[in-house]
């Protein structure tokens, strides 16, 4: 089976923020460099939960967007933003979580950021390695979250977090 890819931005440069005095508020621990340009008007609806290191929290994540989306009024978006929920806290799981944080308790954060043309879907974790975007061998049985997320999302990229570890992102045009 060929996977056919769908034409996606994936944002490698660095974007800087042209109203950084809005971030704080809303996000205070985010560098302004790899994020897409915050919204013009003021109307940004913020949801968070965090996440335990537990082999349920994908699910749990995707359950909270439902309720979260619903009261948006976005149910729509459930379907992708749930696939690149699950891929993102899933690598956040596997790959961002550093021995000393494994057992922590709620070492990774789900973030639902809705602006008036989009829907921007943010994992934080507390490792500093940055995800990376490979070619898996075509019997491998994983490495493809990543491929999944710039298949489904309209962009992502990740940041790192100016307290520790990094967020990655993802967003779904509106």
């Amino acid at each position: 089976m060929t996977v056919k890819r769908a034409p996606r931005m994936i944002h490698s440069r660095r974007l800087f923020c042209t109203e950084e005095g809005r971030w704080p508020e809303m996000l205070p621990t985010l560098h302004a460099s790899n994020w897409p340009t915050p919204p013009v008007s003021g109307t940004s609806r913020l949801a968070r939960h965090p996440l335990n290191s537990n082999l349920d929290s994908p699910r749990i994540a995707r359950d909270f967007a439902r309720k979260t989306l619903a009261e948006w009024e976005l149910e729509h978006l459930l379907c992708e933003a749930g696939v690149v929920i699950s891929e993102l806290v899933t690598n956040a799981l596997r790959y961002g979580l550093p021995g000393r944080h494994r057992a922590a308790r709620a070492p990774i954060q789900l973030i639902l950021m809705r602006q008036e043309r989009r829907i921007l879907v943010i994992v934080t974790d507390p490792g500093g390695e940055p995800p990376v975007l490979g070619e898996p061998d075509e019997f491998a049985e994983s490495g493809r979250g990543l491929q999944v997320v710039a298949a489904v999302s309209e962009a992502w990229s990740w940041a790192p977090l100016s307290t520790g570890g990094k967020a990655v992102w993802a967003s779904f045009a509106l």
